[in-house]
């Protein structure tokens, strides 16, 4: 099965003339054994994804260190040292939804001594206060 996803991405790919490593695929491994999480690595896939902190603070430590995990969705701010500590090989935090998060997470890098990590800043576009993300990418100042 990830013979043929990565087939498609490398025709996709080709299609809008970029070349394939242009391209990351992440696995999603939400609600998954660390045994189908491991078969999958044993394939050669090294980029995995979760969206519950409890799930890849118990998954991380029993894969190998050269996973880069990615923690995606809603990031409570009493968690991110959590996370950040018990996952050393956390490459990258998708949908930091407010200034208070992101402060916390610059933060938490900087008092343990870990390298620092990428950060995607999710965005309200429309404005509804019932939707999720911070209204306007200026009060990041400089990302």
């Amino acid at each position: 099965a990830l013979w043929a996803v990565l087939q498609r991405v490398r025709v996709a790919a080709e299609r809008s003339g970029r070349r394939t490593d242009d391209v990351r695929l992440v696995a999603v491994s939400k609600t998954k054994p660390v045994s189908l999480i491991d078969q999958v690595y044993e394939a050669g896939h090294r980029c995995f994804e979760e969206n519950y902190v409890q799930e890849i603070i118990e998954k991380a430590p029993q894969l190998p260190d050269d996973i880069k995990w990615h923690f995606v969705g809603h990031l409570q701010n009493n968690k991110v040292k959590m996370l950040l500590a018990a996952v050393p090989n956390l490459a990258m935090v998708e949908g930091v939804d407010n200034e208070k998060v992101a402060n916390n997470i610059d933060r938490v890098v900087s008092n343990i001594g870990r390298q620092p990590l990428k950060v995607l800043v999710q965005v309200n576009t429309i404005g509804k206060v019932s939707k999720s993300g911070v209204k306007s990418i200026r009060m990041f100042g400089s990302c």
